[in-house]
């Protein structure tokens, strides 16, 4: 992968992380559909634009994190397989392989992290329905006798790209992309050779470039899965494990990030016995449908990048479309993530358009001075927002929320925010005086007036229920 889309800057940045990242990578415009650039520029965030930052880099990052907050990893242990239980679920790991290394790991719940190839979704008896490839494409790093022709490109044969690696000694430790021109041979055995990146290089470019020293070589495909459930048992999955689709737009670990944002605060409450186990059943009806729609709108993009005549045709359509300020809104915000939106409502149809998006990061007044509504999220807990008051309210205030059961769960601010409200390809929405805020950061409860339609606190205590367990 190479970057990170706006939403997800934003979850880091609901973290307090987010600086991390950008000063180990570079701003720039990288929504796009089908490679047709895409500006977000205008959008209301405070990232509207993208990162590009190699994975290994992010990882990088992300493990300095996971180190910060002392959390124990085992590394180089490998899940054989696992056995759930009506408690628990024993998890059987080895460190070489070998069955002498074999020892098993007791724990409450198994999440499956483990890639497209996901031995744990298959252990689990979780179903992989969809498409199989119609492209492939070798991607590599290794060095080259020979200068290559850097860049991007696209042409009668598919898609193609080479870049210097910005940790190359030499300067020509480059990074291969190139499409096969043969699919079937995905279905071949064993991994891809260097002959076979040779092979590919020539037939695009006339020349391999002597290229030499492979430190990597693989094969990526068209092919579009997606999990049938996000949740068997005590057995959940997150990332690749649960959808694998083609890498144009850069949407694969975005939501893999986003995937486990959500899935984390909610496993955390069941753990700790706040919430029951049904929250869980929450995370595959959010997320499910958020994949769904990157399978559909990667496999637009494929037939978009297409090389034909007619294809060209209908591309050179849809680029006119997509110049257009409202196409344009509206794929920018698909492809950035700014325009997700959970069903949190009751069907009536009439909720305020801020339930189930993403909470706007406001510069707001509070009694400790000015605040940013992302830092409010940095230790991921829950917080009601009392927008309504002018001025500091003292225990007999009658707009007061009745919170006292839930007081040690969820964080209540009261605070001012005179600007206006703004959501990404909605626009301007009706500024509310109330919200309740997720710990990954999405709107679970607003009131829209000082009145409040059913009376001042009407559905909150349910929302507060529902997402964050009984008073």
């Amino acid at each position: 992968a190479g970057g990170l889309h706006s939403r997800t800057i934003e979850v880091l940045d609901q973290r307090g992380i987010a600086d991390r990242f950008l000063s180990q990578g570079k701003v720039a415009q990288v929504a796009g559909f089908a490679w047709i650039p895409l500006d977000i520029s205008d959008f209301p965030t405070r990232h509207p634009y993208g990162l590009a930052l190699w994975q290994n880099h992010i990882e990088r990052i992300l493990a300095g994190w996971v180190d910060d907050l002392e959390v124990p990893v085992y590394r180089g242990h490998e899940v054989t397989g696992f056995a759930q239980g009506d408690t628990g679920i024993d998890v059987q790991v080895s460190e070489d392989g070998s069955p002498q290394s074999s020892r098993s790991l007791r724990a409450r719940y198994l999440v499956g992290c483990d890639g497209g190839r996901s031995l744990i979704r298959k252990a689990a008896g979780i179903e992989f329905p969809g498409w199989d490839s119609t492209i492939s494409h070798l991607i590599a790093e290794v060095e080259t006798a020979e200068e290559p022709q850097w860049g991007s490109r696209r042409d009668d044969l598919g898609i193609h790209g080479l870049t210097r690696l910005e940790e190359g000694g030499s300067g020509r430790t480059v990074r291969v992309m190139v499409t096969e021109q043969h699919p079937s041979a995905t279905a071949g055995n064993g991994e891809p050779t260097l002959r076979d990146l040779s092979q590919a290089l020539i037939a695009v470019y006339g020349s391999d470039f002597g290229i030499h020293s492979p430190t990597s070589i693989s094969r990526f495909t068209d092919v579009a899965r997606q999990a049938a459930s996000y949740r068997k048992g005590r057995v959940l999955l997150a990332g690749d494990a649960a959808h694998v689709h083609y890498p144009v737009g850069g949407q694969g670990l975005n939501i893999g990030v986003q995937d486990a944002v959500n899935l984390g605060w909610k496993l955390a409450q069941v753990v700790k016995g706040i919430s029951p186990e049904s929250l869980l059943d929450t995370y595959h009806a959010e997320r499910h449908p958020v994949a769904a729609r990157v399978l559909h709108n990667t496999m637009a993009q494929v037939a978009l990048l297409r090389t034909d005549n007619r294809t060209n045709a209908l591309r050179d359509s849809v680029a006119e479309l997509l110049s257009m300020d409202e196409p344009r809104k509206r794929f920018a915000g698909i492809m950035s993530g700014l325009d997700l939106h959970y069903d949190l409502g009751d069907g009536q149809g009439e909720e305020h358009p801020l339930l189930g998006r993403r909470m706007p990061d406001l510069d707001v007044i509070t009694e400790q001075g000015p605040l940013r509504v992302f830092t409010l999220l940095h230790d991921a807990r829950p917080v009601l927002l009392n927008l309504s008051l002018s001025e500091p309210r003292d225990h007999e205030d009658p707009d007061a929320f009745e919170i006292t059961p839930w007081a040690d769960r969820i964080r209540s601010i009261d605070a001012e925010y005179a600007g206006n409200w703004e959501l990404p390809v909605l626009g301007q929405v009706a500024a509310p005086t109330a919200v309740l805020i997720r710990p990954d950061g999405y709107v679970a409860w607003v009131r829209e007036s000082r009145d409040g339609r059913g009376g001042r606190d009407a559905g909150l205590r349910e929302a507060l229920t529902t997402w964050f367990g009984a008073p």
